[in-house]
């Protein structure tokens, strides 16, 4: 190898480390990650204030009043004196049944009354001559209790004949079909020209009458409700609707909050045996027609004493397994999951029976930003909202 060929050979080799110490000097040091900022959270401590429970039923609207109208004489209708579906009030005329055949009996019966007066009158006046004519010995007494007998026949004979055209008077006035009550008819079940069956024959059904305003709803407790509100009366927590018209709101279907109001007017005397469960009925006001008897209402009846509760948002409430759940700051600025037991709703708040103290800072927003042992940037929430 010649000379010249080392020494090349030699250069190159010193500038391999020499270029990569030029390229280190020219790079810039890695820059640290920089820390993130912890997630901000909204908090507040939980409302403090009095409520009262409520315990919540199914029930079902019915008629305070409901009657069926059926003829009470049996004929051909020859009038409809109702709108189907129109409110009519109590004496209205409905129906017309043909009077003429009862006009007739009528007649007749007033005829056989007169002629049975006239013979009332008749053994009146014998009997007087013979009273008369007896104080002389001129008739004999076997014939004054004839008289007598004969008199008292004839008065029989005569409250016959009244009773009989009585009753052909009721008939003319029955077949004019009134409303008995006031309220919503339903349709027409006869028409015009149809022969109608009366009292003694199976009575026609004409139509039917429901009362609106105000209406019943009727509604079922179980077993351990109604021995848990014994339990309150027996100590004086809660008066029992036997004796007390307990306020009572009803929800209507398809609505989120109660939207009228009533009172209870009456509990049966027995559960009943195939359901176990104890009948209740409460009056509400329906002032504007708007229930109708056979729809379906939740019914909230008051269910405790008063007493101090802790409420927060249901928004504030997450679900961990079969554990309900409520994350609370601590001082720190670290998050914690606490257990907690829930209440009903009141007012728009979910009631806390359990796992919370007045004090605690409960986020209430962005708890999907909170983690359990990291820290957050809480923010009070902002007053004056409804709690």
């Amino acid at each position: 190898m010649s000379r010249r060929f080392r020494c090349l050979r030699d250069l190159a080799m010193l500038a391999i480390p020499l270029s990569f110490a030029l390229t280190a000097c020219g790079e810039k040091p890695p820059q640290q990650a920089v820390a993130s900022a912890p997630p901000t959270v909204t908090v507040a401590q939980p409302a403090k204030r009095t409520v009262t429970d409520w315990d919540e039923f199914t029930g079902r609207f019915q008629a305070v009043e409901e009657v069926q109208v059926r003829a009470r004489v049996g004929g051909f209708v020859t009038n409809v004196e109702f709108r189907d579906g129109a409110f009519v009030n109590a004496g209205d005329l409905l129906y017309v049944i043909d009077s003429r055949p009862f006009e007739a009996v009528a007649l007749q019966a007033d005829g056989q009354l007169s002629d049975a007066r006239a013979k009332a009158e008749l053994a009146k006046r014998e009997l007087d001559r013979a009273l008369t004519l007896n104080v002389t010995q001129a008739v004999s007494d076997a014939i004054v209790d004839q008289r007598r007998q004969a008199l008292q026949a004839a008065k029989a004979a005569e409250m016959q004949a009244e009773g009989a055209l009585k009753a052909a008077q009721l008939n003319i006035e029955f077949t004019h079909v009134l409303a008995p009550i006031g309220g919503r008819v339903s349709r027409h079940l006869v028409s015009v020209g149809n022969l109608v069956q009366g009292s003694e024959g199976g009575s026609t059904l004409l139509t039917s009458i429901v009362s609106l305003d105000p209406i019943h709803i009727y509604f079922d407790t179980d077993e351990p409700t109604y021995l848990k509100y014994n339990r309150l009366w027996f100590e004086g927590k809660r008066p029992s609707s036997r004796d007390n018209p307990n306020p009572v709101e009803v929800t209507l279907t398809g609505e989120t909050k109660p939207s009228h109001h009533g009172t209870v007017d009456f509990l049966d005397n027995r559960l009943d045996l195939s359901t176990g469960t104890l009948r209740g009925r409460a009056v509400v006001p329906n002032k504007d027609f708007s229930i109708l008897p056979g729809q379906f209402g939740r019914v909230r009846l008051i269910g405790s004493a008063p007493y101090e509760a802790l409420l927060l948002p249901d928004t504030a409430i997450a679900t961990d397994q079969s554990r309900k759940i409520v994350f609370v700051v601590r001082q720190d600025d670290t998050v914690e999951a606490r257990p907690v037991v829930l209440g009903p709703l009141d007012g728009g708040l979910r009631v806390i029976r359990e796992g919370l103290k007045p004090e605690d800072r409960v986020i209430v927003e962005g708890i999907q930003r909170a983690r359990i042992g990291a820290k957050v940037s809480p923010h009070a929430a902002a007053t004056g909202g409804k709690t």
